[in-house]
């Protein structure tokens, strides 16, 4: 074997679940947390879920908008104050999954490994970068339901 391989082997899979708001990732995180995820025990390693939401980034305003009003940055400030709660609730929501998850098994001397990242920036190119830096093994997300063509876009 060769060095990643014999680390992913005794430490286990790095498993990128994308969440957001949707019930799509919810659907993914659970259908990764029953097939796919392992939780250790025996001989198995255990498996590490990385959580990863992604904000939109920041807006930007000019003094006067198109319709005229002026922004103020105390208005920017509550649009992104908002998108952090938002952001820690979808967190919290899919943190709480994976510990009930184990919970239903009834295997608590197996806890699952949760990490939680949260970015600002696309979804699109933000996940594909996430991938490299986390170095996850596996990348789940749900589909949104646009099919094959508008999701290529």
């Amino acid at each position: 074997m060769d060095g990643a391989t014999e680390e992913t082997a005794a430490t286990g899979r790095r498993l990128l679940v994308a969440v957001d708001e949707g019930d799509e990732s919810v659907h993914a995180l659970k259908w990764c947390l029953g097939s796919f995820a392992k939780r250790g025990g025996g001989a198995s390693p255990l498996d590490t879920i990385i959580l990863l939401y992604v904000r939109p980034p920041p807006p930007t305003y000019s003094v006067l908008d198109a319709s005229g009003y002026v922004f103020s940055d105390e208005v920017a400030a509550v649009i992104d104050g908002y998108s952090k709660e938002v952001a820690e609730a979808v967190v919290e929501k899919a943190r709480k999954l994976c510990t009930l998850y184990g919970k239903e098994l009834g295997d608590d001397e197996h806890e699952m490994k949760v990490e939680v990242k949260v970015a600002v920036g696309d979804a699109r190119s933000v996940i594909c970068e996430m991938v490299d830096k986390l170095g996850a093994d596996v990348l789940v997300m749900g589909s949104h339901g646009y099919g094959l063509f508008k999701s290529c876009r």
